[in-house]
């Protein structure tokens, strides 16, 4: 069944505080952390191994743990969501003037140009 991303993150949340009621829950934000670095090492060894079929499953237990992380940061994760993709937009846009003065054709610049700019213009900030 198809949801909407803020519907996903809502019922993430909703999951994981009824769970969290039961006693089913880790003291701090420790447990959530390392249940990161755990999945994010799944998903890497998922993809190395080239099953492309499990990487969506690896993928999605590392959001629900991201969610989980913020939940027991007391940080609402659509709040967050919203602020990086808004520093990105801002921050991308700022990369396409910056390349345009220095005449850096972007879709032809090397990604470690690319980056080079992106690294000034977080320094900048």
């Amino acid at each position: 069944m198809k949801r909407k991303p803020t519907e996903t993150l809502r019922v993430a949340c909703g999951l994981q505080r009824r769970a969290a009621a039961v006693g089913f829950d880790w003291p701090d934000a420790r447990g959530p952390r390392a249940k990161v670095e755990e999945e994010l090492k799944e998903l890497d060894r998922e993809t190395r191994k080239g099953k492309r079929e499990t990487w969506e499953e690896e993928v999605g237990d590392l959001l629900f743990a991201v969610v989980n992380l913020a939940r027991k940061l007391e940080i609402n994760p659509r709040a967050a969501l919203d602020k990086a993709n808004d520093k990105f937009k801002r921050r991308f846009a700022e990369l396409k003037r910056l390349a345009a003065a220095r005449g850096i054709r972007l879709g032809r610049a090397s990604l470690e140009a690319l980056d080079e700019l992106w690294d000034e213009l977080k320094r900048r900030e």
